[in-house]
């Protein structure tokens, strides 16, 4: 069987920004029966706590609801999370969409309103441009 990252958030663990967590237990389900997943959550390995207050990407920033910056926290955990995608040789990574880590293809605007807009997350680039599939999972 081959490993996949997953955001541990889709597996039930309390890691979103809240304290609570996004479980999809089907798709986990499914997964499970296809790849060893190995849960990860880009913000605590890049040293932010839980919860912690909602994060968006503005002008190539990770700010908070507060204005303060934590974009050297975002590419932290980003990298951390690749480190273990290396030593597990994991070609494939399933994602909680729109989240400033882990979102493909559309993510909040960061004016904290709910709008989205054409982008990727911090951990979703530093997975493509490390030749890592990612698959995000609403």
């Amino acid at each position: 069987m081959r490993y996949a990252l997953i955001s541990s958030c889709l597996i039930g663990l309390n890691t979103k920004y809240d304290g609570e967590n996004n479980l999809r237990e089907e798709v986990v389900e499914r997964l499970k029966n296809e790849y060893i997943l190995i849960p990860i959550c880009p913000e605590q390995l890049g040293g932010l706590p839980t919860p912690r207050n909602p994060c968006e990407i503005k002008n190539g920033r990770v700010i908070d609801i507060e204005g303060r910056d934590f974009t050297d926290n975002f590419y932290k955990g980003a990298y951390e999370a690749l480190k273990l995608a290396k030593f597990f040789d994991v070609q494939i990574a399933f994602l909680k969409s729109k989240s400033p880590s882990c979102g493909c293809g559309k993510i909040y605007d960061g004016s904290f309103s709910g709008k989205l807009v054409e982008g990727n997350g911090i951990t979703t680039v530093v997975f493509m441009q490390n030749g890592i599939k990612v698959v995000c999972i609403d």
